[in-house]
């Protein structure tokens, strides 16, 4: 008898404490995706880096280009307001702007463009081959138009930024346009989701 008690005890207590609900985001939940696994590059102050380096932050990686007219300052702009809105858990999230243009955007470039929008930010690169390669890993398309000359052209690309939770796993893909509000707010769901 005092077995089932214990038992029946067990289980409405249970049902007191319900399991923890996962985050809503607002971005997309890609969570399990078989795609966009991990990288290996050089940021802009010549330091090789894999997602691993960043294991305890939540990773925001961006594919863009410093010739960008509109797309990537706006994207860069978008995270710095939205790390503004976190306070000090800001220190808990690392953004990484990916160069499709290795070509114009050398260490120098980068290491110049990217910590404009914010100091904890990052450039990174890697050469012609590691880019077509991390490209097909990441689904990210990118190609040069309006050409018109050796150094002068611009470069459609994708726009989405994939976000890794602090576990470095893959949760979401937060589109191109989307609030400072609503960015932080998935920020704040996947720092505060262990």
């Amino acid at each position: 008898m005092k077995v089932i008690l214990a038992l029946v005890l067990t289980l409405v207590l249970a049902a007191c404490n319900p399991a923890p609900q996962p985050p809503v985001f607002q971005a997309t939940d890609i969570t399990g995706a078989a795609f966009a696994r991990d990288f290996k590059l050089s940021d802009h102050n010549g330091q090789t880096r894999t997602l691993a380096s960043f294991k305890g932050k939540v990773v925001a990686i961006f594919f863009g280009y410093t010739h960008c007219p509109d797309v990537c300052p706006t994207t860069l702009s978008d995270f710095a307001a939205a790390l503004k809105q976190l306070g000090p858990q800001a220190d808990q999230v690392q953004v990484l702007f990916v160069t499709v243009d290795p070509q114009r955007d050398k260490p120098e470039l980068l290491k110049q463009y990217v910590p404009a929008f914010d100091p904890r930010f990052l450039g990174m690169t890697t050469d012609e081959a590691g880019l077509k390669a991390l490209a097909k890993e990441y689904k990210v398309v990118y190609q040069k138009t309006s050409v018109k000359g050796a150094d002068n052209y611009l470069i459609d690309h994708s726009a989405g930024t994939y976000v890794y939770d602090t576990e470095s796993r893959l949760r979401l893909l937060i589109p191109y346009g989307s609030s400072p509000d609503l960015i932080a707010q998935d920020l704040k769901a996947l720092l505060g989701a262990t």
